[in-house]
Formats: structure tokens, sequence, C-alpha cells
């Protein structure tokens, strides 16, 4: 079954586990019909646990396959996942400055990005999007990788999709449920926190194409993505998953989240 799937069209397999993650989104912010509130502190836990995956994601399944990818450069094979890790982290750095966005948790006087007159719930939404860019990214070059290895790039890639839709479905709850706290009806709010992951999808496509296309830049692609997901992890998750002090609780968490998706890429992959 595996070696069957590995022989579709790439494109069609990223957008089949763009959607994979996207619906995971969705269930999680449907939630939010059974919800009223969440605890602050189970609202660190699930963005700290999101971390802890995103960070393990990015090296097992973006980073280490990018320098294996350049095996042939010999000493100089990191040269490639190194590029592309800087340039992931300055795309994301470019975005946080060209949209306007607000972290979860954080006053309304702290909004990044462009002065703008948009609401608070939209803002918030706008953060969530920003960072399911590099998750849609992720998982459509590493289903693009497919094109230029084996079945293995295969399991890799659909351990990823799996990885990034466990963390998108507490991530879905974390964001619809506090709008629905904002004065959001429970339609709405569920609308918005799926809203948050159709980029997912929608890049999962682009990755995908990109290093079909353009096989060579498959490393820098894979780096690329790991680069774009730790600046998020660093600048946002980790930030918002310790606000009001649950510091030891959003650590354990992430931990958490790291061991899950390691034990899912080294055990599966």
């Amino acid at each position: 079954m595996i070696a069957y799937l590995s022989t579709l069209n790439p494109v069609l397999l990223a957008l089949l586990a763009g959607l994979f993650t996207w619906g995971c989104t969705a269930l999680g912010a449907a939630l939010v019909f059974f919800f009223k509130n969440l605890n602050q502190k189970m609202t660190n836990v699930m963005l700290g646990f999101a971390a802890g995956v995103m960070l393990a994601a990015s090296f097992w399944s973006l980073l280490s396959p990018a320098i294996e990818q350049s095996a042939d450069m010999g000493r100089f094979s990191f040269v490639p996942a190194l590029v592309g890790f800087v340039l992931g982290g300055i795309f994301l750095r470019l975005v946080d400055r060209l949209i306007p966005h607000l972290h979860l948790g954080f006053p309304e006087k702290e909004k990044e990005g462009p002065k703008t007159k948009l609401r608070k719930s939209i803002l918030l939404v706008l953060s969530i999007t920003i960072h399911n860019i590099p998750e849609g990214a992720a998982v459509g070059v590493a289903f693009g990788a497919i094109l230029v290895g084996d079945t293995e790039s295969f399991v890799t890639a659909a351990v990823l999709a799996l990885g990034i839709g466990i963390q998108n479905f507490p991530e879905g709850a974390a964001v619809s449920i506090p709008l629905r706290s904002e004065g959001l009806s429970r339609a709405k709010s569920f609308w918005y926190g799926q809203l948050s992951a159709v980029v997912e999808p929608i890049f999962a496509v682009i990755g995908a194409l990109l290093v079909v296309f353009v096989t060579p830049v498959l490393p820098y692609a894979l780096a690329f993505a790991a680069g774009a997901m730790i600046f998020v992890v660093i600048e946002e998750l980790i930030p918002e998953s310790q606000v009001e002090g649950s510091t030891d609780l959003a650590t354990a968490a992430t931990m958490a989240g790291f061991a899950v998706m390691m034990v899912l890429d080294v055990a599966l992959g």
C-alpha cells in the first residue's frame, strides 16, 4: 500500500496532506461548540506541545534529510541546509513585519506589524495564519522530495503531515475558544479558527510544485521550511505558552510534543 501511494503524483499527495492538517485544525476549532472558556494552563499546554512537535519535525523530517540530500558535497554538505535554514527565518521575519497580528494571550497594545484598525479577533487569527504558512510549505516540500527519493521519502513526508496534524488539533481549539471568550458567536469562532489553517493546503501545493519543477532546490527548500518553523516556535509559540507564568507546565508539554514527534519519525520513518 505504502509503495503504491509513493508512486502517486507528489503534488496531489501534498494537497491531500495539506487538507488533512487543515481538517485537524477544524476538528480542534469545533471544540468551541462544547466549551466557552479554556483554562489558561490548558492553553499553555496545547501551545507548548505544538512547539515541541514543530521542533522535532524541523530536525528529523526537514534538516536531517536536507543534509543527506547534499551528501555528495562531502564536508560542505551542511551548506544547503544552512543557507535554507537562515533564509527561512528571514522570510518569516519579513512576513511578521508586513502582516499585522497579535499573539495569543498578549494585550492588544502589543500587536505587531503595520499599524491597523483591525479587530483583536482578526489579529489573533492572522497570527496563527502566519505560523501555519511554514507548516504547509514543510508538508509540500516533504512530499515533493518523493520525486527524487523512494518509499522512505513518502513515509517521512507522511509522518511529518501526521505530526503537524496532531499538533494542529489542540491549536485549533487554542484559537477558536479564546475568540468565543472575546464575544464572537460559536459559529464565527469556529469559522475563524479553521480559517487560520486554510493556508496549509495552499502552501503545501506551492512547496511541492517548487521541488517538482526545480529539483536541485530540494535541500534548500527542506531547510527553508525548518528555519521558518523554528522561527515560529521561538518567536511565537514558546512565549505564548508561558503566559501567566506557566513556565514549568509549558516546558513539560514542549518536551512531550518533541518526544511524540521524535518517536513517530524514528519509529515509523
